[in-house]
C-alpha cells in the first residue's frame, strides 16, 4: 500500500537538518510515498524547504498561520510570491483563523487569510485551511472567495453538519491521528457522511499521534494507523481506502499519482 501524508510539520518534529532528512525517509520505508511539508511562517519555510530539498518524495506547502498574525515579517506578500515560483510548491497554506488560541483580532486574522486566499488564487493554486472555532466566519468568508483551485479543511474539526455545508464548495476534508481514538465521535460521524473522494489523511506530525503510538513524538510513519482506522469506520477494505485517500491527494494537489 502507498500512503500520502497531506500535511506534517517537518521542522517541528526535529530541528537538526538530518533528523528531518531521516523522518522522511522512515516514511518512505514505511510506504508513506509523498509528504506535504508545512510551515507556520515564511521564515520557517524556506529554512526547512532548504533541508529538505533533496529529498525528491517532500512537497511543499507556502503561507503565513494565523498564529503569525501580529508578525507576518517584513514584506511578506513578497516573500510568499517568491515561495510559490519554487519547484515542488504544491500550495497555499497554512492559512486560515484560530480564534481558540486568541492570535492578535480577529480582524487581522480575517484580512491576513483574505489576503492569502487572493494570492492563492492569482497563483491557480489550492488552499490548506486551519480553522480553529471559527467555522461561522470561515464559511462565509470561502463561499465568496475560495480559489477555483480548491482547498482542504485540515484537521477537520467541525461536526457533521458542518462538512454537509462545506460539501457544497470546492474542498477536501484532512483528518490526522485524532481519528484513531474512540472517543472522537464527532470525527466518526463526519467521515461517515463524507464521500470517499473528497477525503484525505494528514499526519499532523509532531502532533495527534495516532492512539497505537499514543506517547510518542508524532511523525509521518505513523499515517496507517489513521488509514487503518478510517478504513474501519467506514467498513471497507483498508487496502482501497489507502489507495482512495492517495489519488484524492494527488488530484488535490495536482500531480500524477
Amino acid at each position: 500500500m502507498r500512503y500520502f501524508d497531506t500535511h506534517a510539520h517537518v521542522g517541528l518534529i526535529y530541528d537538526d537538518p538530518i533528523e528531518q532528512l531521516l523522518v522522511c525517509q522512515q516514511a518512505k520505508q514505511a510506504g508513506v510515498s509523498r509528504i506535504v511539508s508545512i510551515s507556520n511562517s515564511l521564515i520557517d519555510f524556506f529554512q526547512i524547504y532548504e533541508n529538505l530539498k533533496t529529498a525528491e518524495h517532500v512537497y511543499h506547502a507556502a503561507g503565513v498561520s494565523p498564529s503569525e498574525v501580529a508578525n507576518p515579517g517584513k514584506d511578506w506578500k513578497d516573500k510568499l510570491e517568491e515561495a510559490l515560483k519554487l519547484p515542488r510548491l504544491l500550495a497555499v497554506g497554512e492559512i486560515g483563523l484560530d480564534y481558540f488560541h486568541k492570535f492578535g483580532n480577529r480582524d487581522s486574522q480575517i484580512e491576513l487569510f483574505i489576503d492569502q486566499l487572493h494570492i492563492a488564487t492569482q497563483h491557480d493554486l489550492p488552499v490548506i485551511i486551519h480553522n480553529r472555532e471559527a467555522g461561522k466566519d470561515m464559511f462565509e468568508i470561502l463561499v465568496d472567495r475560495l480559489p477555483p483551485a480548491g482547498g482542504v479543511l485540515h484537521c477537520y474539526s467541525e461536526d457533521a453538519e458542518y462538512a454537509r455545508r462545506a460539501m457544497e464548495l470546492n474542498l477536501y476534508f484532512s483528518f490526522a491521528g485524532n481519528l484513531t481514538y474512540k472517543n472522537a465521535r464527532n470525527l466518526h460521524d463526519t467521515v461517515r457522511i463524507l464521500p470517499l473522494d473528497r477525503i484525505l489523511v494528514e499526519s499532523e506530525a509532531p502532533f495527534m499521534v495516532p492512539s497505537e503510538h499514543r506517547g510518542k513524538r508524532n511523525k509521518p510513519e505513523f499515517l496507517p494507523s489513521t488509514v487503518d482506522a478510517l478504513a474501519e469506520l467506514l467498513d471497507l477494505a483498508v487496502e482501497e481506502v489507502a489507495e482512495a485517500v492517495y489519488r484524492n491527494a494527488c488530484r488535490f494537489f495536482r500531480i500524477e499519482e
